[in-house]
């Protein structure tokens, strides 16, 4: 049962094949088979949960479906989303213990819709990096090869969703956090437009940047999560108010006649020969279904990483700066004087990739420096979004590996932070200009997932699934399954 996606654990579900606490059950047992290797869960909820489908049965035993499309259904969160009465730690042992007082608006909605949660997953601490091993509180292995990294920052939901211990996830996509993981661990990964999503009840990383999104097993499986995460949100100030679409409508839909563009800055240099291979046959099957392929010069492309790391850090030192042990979190209980016990609670709650950031953050928003980096750094994200404006004008998506190399080994880049920062060089774009992007797996490079990343102008969710179900129908990957 738990290698079922989660449409088609739906169906058994609707028709009486099977029962939400079987699911759940199934679910659980494949958590302790493998989670002492795997490690993608920071807290498991496995009597809420078989409760939560207990209620669920009922139910559906009644036939009362009405409203709640994921009723019975077990899905896991990143461990930054607020779920009242539950640990979010954001993998810091500065919020080791805080409880939440509130849920998330996009957790309410999967509540709401009926999904049965059965717990927290790992990430990089505040999600910030590209492997996970930033995290404090364990080390999440790949499912794939347990000497390789799950990506980052969602590295736990992806390895989850890859091992066969949720049917699907919620994760956050700073600069690629949910397309990348997704990438090294064979799944599919969806960052949606930004505002699309209500970001309220995720703890702040980049507030201009941060978007939740699903991975999940299949396209039409992401699909079906954005259906109920989507949508305005009173609380959420970036909430953009559109009419509720059905991201499912196209997904069966041929893409004759589309007219696709591969990004040549991330087609030739950098990117792994196996990776590049990996692009060109699926290319050459989207090809064959009738799309027209093309290349496309994005030239400020080269100034995102460096734009990307100055945004993001100056928008992490602001959010921050309210860990400092005096509302929530670690509080260092030697201190003399209020100064020395924020020096003291940050330095022992932060882990030293968080402090390079916060570090990184404050020089920049400096007084002397801001003109020369931060605004510097929003010029370079407007000349971004209208690199891709242009591409857009003629074309309906732009195409390029998710990751320039398949999952690497634990240590390889952990030395070398800029090393580890250009494997989100390919997402990073996407989240600059705000526009919806998706991570679909397409072949394989030592034996390792490669994930093929397709982007459209922003509010065009629909198209993009479209097309990205098409890669999936001919792309011949294989799930794993442990």
């Amino acid at each position: 049962m738990h290698k079922l996606s989660l449409k088609e654990a739906r169906r058994k579900l609707w028709r009486g094949e099977t029962t939400s606490e079987l699911l759940t059950e199934n679910v659980f047992q494949q958590i302790q088979a493998h989670e002492p290797v795997v490690q993608a869960y920071l807290s498991i909820y496995r009597e809420q949960a078989l409760a939560q489908a207990k209620a669920a049965d009922e139910r559906l035993k009644k036939g009362d479906t009405d409203g709640a499309p994921l009723l019975g259904l077990p899905l896991a969160l990143k461990d930054n989303l607020n779920l009242a009465g539950t640990e979010t730690t954001c993998a810091s042992k500065i919020l080791k213990g805080y409880i939440s007082r509130y849920t998330a608006t996009a957790v309410q909605k999967l509540l709401d819709a009926g999904a049965v949660i059965t717990g927290k997953l790992n990430l990089d601490e505040f999600a910030m990096g590209s492997s996970t091993e930033n995290s404090a509180l364990q080390k999440t292995t790949n499912p794939w090869d347990k000497e390789r990294v799950p990506g980052g920052s969602s590295g736990g939901a992806a390895a989850a969703v890859a091992a066969d211990e949720c049917f699907g996830s919620l994760g956050s996509d700073t600069g690629g956090s949910i397309r990348q993981p997704a990438a090294f661990c064979g799944i599919v990964g969806l960052k949606p437009t930004y505002g699309l999503v209500s970001r309220y009840g995720l703890v702040a990383f980049g507030s201009s940047l941060d978007q939740i999104g699903p991975l999940t097993k299949t396209v039409e499986d992401a699909a079906l999560l954005l259906n109920v995460i989507a949508g305005y949100d009173e609380k959420d100030s970036t909430s953009v108010n559109r009419p509720p679409e059905d991201y499912t409508a196209d997904l069966n839909s041929d893409i004759a006649g589309k007219r696709l563009a591969v990004i040549k800055e991330l087609s030739g240099e950098g990117i792994d020969a196996g990776v590049r291979q990996a692009i060109e046959k699926m290319l050459d099957k989207l090809r064959e279904q009738g799309a027209v392929i093309e290349t496309v010069a994005l030239p400020s492309f080269k100034y995102a990483l460096a734009a990307y790391y100055l945004v993001a850090t100056s928008e992490a030192s602001a959010n921050l700066a309210r860990f400092d042990g005096v509302r929530f979190g670690h509080r260092n209980k030697s201190a003399r004087g209020t100064l020395e016990m924020f020096k003291r609670s940050r330095a022992e709650g932060f882990g030293p990739e968080v402090k390079r950031r916060i570090m990184l953050g404050t020089y920049a928003l400096s007084a002397g420096y801001y003109d020369a980096y931060y605004l510097k750094a929003q010029k370079v994200r407007t000349l971004i979004r209208q690199d891709y404006a242009r591409a857009f004008a003629k074309y309906d998506a732009v195409l390029s590996p998710t990751s320039p190399s398949v999952a690497f080994k634990f240590g390889a880049k952990v030395n070398d932070p800029l090393s580890m920062y250009l494997s989100d060089i390919a997402t990073i774009p996407v989240n600059l200009a705000g526009l919806p992007g998706i991570s679909v797996p397409c072949g394989l490079e030592n034996k390792l997932p490669v994930g093929l990343q397709i982007a459209t102008p922003e509010f065009t969710e629909r198209k993009l699934l479209q097309i990205a179900a098409a890669a999936e129908r001919s792309s011949g990957f294989e799930r794993m399954h442990l």
